[in-house]
Formats: C-alpha cells, structure tokens, sequence
C-alpha cells in the first residue's frame, strides 16, 4: 500500500487501540494491543506521518531512532540496592529506568496528556547486543523492568534488506506478535502530501514528466546511489530561499539532495527550462487575464513543454490557495478574541488597557508549550504566531485609546483586516478564472478543450489538492464548475460509447 493508506491503517489502529467501555477500560487489553511494524524503504515519510497522526488524534508522540541506542541507554544503567528476604538483607541489582520508558513520562508530565504513540524508527537495525532487548520490548512493552505506561501505543518502522545491510529479520515468535504493513513508494499519493506542503513547482512538475525519477536506490560498479521523497522535500525548501535570497540553484546544489548523478544533473536542467518558461510566458501576466500574443508556439509545443506551463500556472494558484486558507485560519482567531473582549465593555477602563497585548503574550506562552510538546504542525503554528503578531499590531496602533467605544474601534480594526482579505479572495478567484480562459484560448474551443488532455491535467490537480478544493468549495468559482462539468459529460459520453461497442446484436 501506499504512505496515505498506511496512515489510515495506522490511525484506525490507534483510535480502536484508545477505544475504552463503559467501565473506563480498554476495549482491546493493552496485553493485546499489537505493536505496529511499518516497513518500507527510507525516505518516504514514515516519520512525518507519526507527527500528522498525533496531531489529528490529539494524542502525544515520543520518536525515537532506535539505532542511536546502546542497550544500557534502551532497558537503563545498574544500581545495587538492599533488599530484605525472610529477615536477610542481600544486595541485588536493579536498573535505572530505560531512557525511552522516561521520555514517555515526560511527555505526559509536559503536555499533560496521558495517551499516544512511542515511534521508534529502523527497528530491524538494531545491534546485536540489542536485539534481544527489542524483541522482549516487542512482545511484552518492557524495557528491562520499566514497562510503558497504559494509554501509549507501539508504532515502530523499519527498512527491508535490500535498503539496508544491518537488517536483522525477525522470527515467527515476534512477527506473530505485531500488524506489519507493507509500504510502497507511490508519487501520486505523495504527490497530494506535496501540494499541502508547499513543495516548489518545478519538482512537481518535473515528477509528473519523469516519475521514474521520484525514488530510487540503485547498487551498480560505481556505487550507491539514491532519490527519495525526503530528498525531493528537503531541496524543494532550499530552493524556495535561494530564489528569495538570489542564489543560484544548479547542479552543485542538487547533487547534494538527489544522491543520483544523472537525476541531479537532470533536474537542474530543467529547473533553468522552468524558470525560463515562467519569463517567457510570463506566468503572472497570464493570471491578470494578459495572455501571449503567439499561443501558436505554447500550442504546437512538446508535451512536455506544455506540462510545465500548466505546472507553473498550478504553483502560483496554489501560492494563493495557501494564503486564503492561511488568512481565514487568522481572522478566525482574532475574531474569537475581539468577540471575548466584547464581554469587557461594561468593566472599568483599567482592566480594558492592553487587553490585547497581555492575550498575545498569553497565547504566545501556550503555544510556545505546545510547540515543545510537538503537539501542533508548522503550519498551524505560522497560523497562531501571525495572529498573535497582530494582536501585538492591534495593542501598538493604540485601538483601545481612541476616543469612541473601545470595542467599536477594535471591530474597526477587524473589519478593515476582512475587507484586505475579502479583495485578496476575489483576486484569486479572478486569476482562476483567467487561467481557464487562457487554456481554453490555447487549446481550442470550449467543447474539445473540455476533453483535452490539457484541461484534464489542470482540473485534476486542482481537484486532488487540498487547499484548491478548500478555495473552491468556500468561495465557489463559476469557470471551474463549467468545464469540470463538461469534462464529467465526456468521461459520461465515452462510457456510453464503449458500452455500445461491446453489445452484441
């Protein structure tokens, strides 16, 4: 299966592992809750999966990998201490409790939340002093004498032989103990991870051109070498900041990500092509309704050629997309704030002043817990911290100050926010429009466009990403419902045909 549907798999495990009676006890006896074994190759986001998890449940995670571990540091040091047997004393050994057992009380202690998941990742790579003490913890939740607390689960990863040498396989004994799930590496299904994490457009769009390209692990006469999602993930942000900061991206920096010589060198000839089909068309004038006055070029052109235009045109879309589910998440916050300080407005003026700058450092100090405890995602912490940061605004611009009802000015204040935001959202919606009205300029009329493989292509990514089909569905967009319309008819139509076809008479 593929890393989406490991996740559901994974996370339907867990909800049914926390699931309790009317008693107060788990339906399923801890004894019983399997371990889960993922086991699939590196690098295609094992690891990041454990974070969503944990966030969508609200639940805690420890990450451990365990390869890191030395036997002492996994089951704990030993201590003598005296112990007293039918009235003889006698020394025996203990051991300190297990450093993995210790970060699980931790993170219950620090978040205060009392169930999750303990991941511990290349569980099959563990070294031979080790391994016994991995099977025992497998198999009965025990590190030494310290066992894991009710109410954290066992999620654990590993890499198959032919990634890794120091695999060690397990026995019967302890596979008939956990639910393995076997992971492939799948670009469609990265793919949508992709567009929700913002990766740059000239990866994707290269990907949907070469998608042998997207993993790899090959052992040659020359050596290793290696593509993985991490890798592509991991120089999509490299990207993103050189061009910020003017830096060139060339061979020399994708080599240093893509650990295959022919893929590096590939794709950083095509990054120039991406760049310079984004200055040739020019991208931003085609979303402000301002097309090229020879489409006949774009039309005649390669494939290829023709995917990384709609490519471009997708990323800057998604750009907007992004900050119109980024913005709404704000507004949201500031408006629950102004709305509680709406309840102040019969108190005493003294307990109004900087209202809002003793909330933003209040909100500041929470999320500042909650960042530790890894209980919220990059994106929803870049959410708080702008909302946060405009409350601060809000305090500085001195609303609270103004000679008129306290409350009023700071509706004024919001109510200026969402109209800023409101014109922002019927920009975007515009620049989706203009997109459609350049495809359909380019690639025929409005009947054959609806069935062409360019229209088909640019409706799909819209349709599979997140933040489009959130843009979409809360703010609706008429040129985008006509041809996704017409493109059903058709898929309708040639259904119809082939069914004709097969009938016999």
């Amino acid at each position: 299966m593929n890393i989406d549907q490991a996740k559901e798999e994974v996370k339907n495990a867990i909800r049914a592992y926390l699931e309790k009676d009317e008693a107060g006890q788990y339906e399923i006896p801890i004894e019983r809750q399997r371990p889960i074994l993922l086991m699939g190759p590196p690098g295609i986001g094992k690891t990041a999966v454990m974070e969503q998890i944990a966030q969508e449940l609200g639940i805690g995670l420890v990450s451990y990998t365990i390869t890191h571990h030395t036997r002492q540091s996994a089951i704990g040091l030993p201590k003598i201490s005296e112990k007293s047997f039918e009235g003889k004393k006698y020394s025996v050994t203990e051991y300190t409790m297990s450093e993995i057992i210790g970060a699980v009380y931790e993170q219950r202690e620090k978040t205060g939340i009392k169930e999750g998941i303990l991941f511990l990742d290349e569980i099959n790579c563990v070294s031979e002093t080790l391994a016994p003490t991995m099977l025992q913890f497998l198999q009965y939740k025990t590190f030494g004498s310290h066992k894991l607390p009710e109410g954290y689960i066992i999620v654990t990863a590993g890499n198959p032989p032919q990634y890794n040498k120091s695999v060690r396989e397990f026995d019967i004994v302890t596979l008939d103990r956990v639910r393995q799930i076997n992971i492939e590496e799948d670009f469609d299904s990265w793919k949508e991870y992709a567009y929700k994490a913002g990766v740059h457009g000239s990866i994707l769009a290269y990907l949907e051109i070469k998608k042998d390209n997207f993993y790899s692990i090959k052992t040659d006469v020359d050596g290793r070498s290696f593509v993985t999602a991490r890798g592509w993930e991991d120089l999509s942000r490299i990207i993103k900041v050189n061009e910020k900061l003017g830096i060139p991206v060339d061979e020399n920096l994708t080599s240093q990500y893509l650990q295959n010589v022919e893929v590096a060198r590939d794709f950083a000839g095509y990054y120039e092509l991406y760049r310079r089909y984004n200055e040739l068309y020019k991208i931003p004038d085609i979303l402000q309704g301002r097309f090229p006055e020879d489409i006949t070029t774009i039309r005649n052109g390669s494939f290829d050629e023709k995917l990384s235009i709609i490519g471009l045109l997708t990323d800057k879309l998604m750009e907007e997309f992004r900050e119109y589910t980024k913005q709404k998440a704000v507004q949201k916050i500031l408006f629950e704030n102004i709305k509680e300080f709406g309840t102040l407005e019969s108190k005493a003026e003294n307990e109004q002043e900087s209202w809002f700058k003793t909330k933003a450092s209040e909100m500041e100090d929470l999320l500042e817990k909650d960042v530790e405890a890894g209980l919220v995602s990059r994106d929803d912490e870049k959410v708080r911290r702008l909302a946060i940061a405009s409350l601060y605004d809000c305090d500085r611009n001195a609303v609270l100050a103004c000679n008129e009802n306290a409350f009023e000015a700071a509706k004024r204040w919001f109510t200026s926010r969402e109209s800023i935001r409101q014109e922002q959202i019927k920009r975007t919606g515009w620049h989706l429009t203009n997109s459609f009205a350049f495809l359909e300029k380019t690639f025929g009329d409005e009947e054959s466009l609806s069935g062409s493989q360019e229209m088909v292509i640019f409706l799909t990514e819209l349709s599979k990403a997140y933040y489009s089909l959130c843009f979409i569905r809360e703010t609706g967009n008429e040129a985008y419902y006509k041809y996704n319309k017409l493109l059903l008819l058709n898929d309708r139509k040639q259904e119809l045909r082939d069914m004709v076809e097969k009938l016999e008479f």
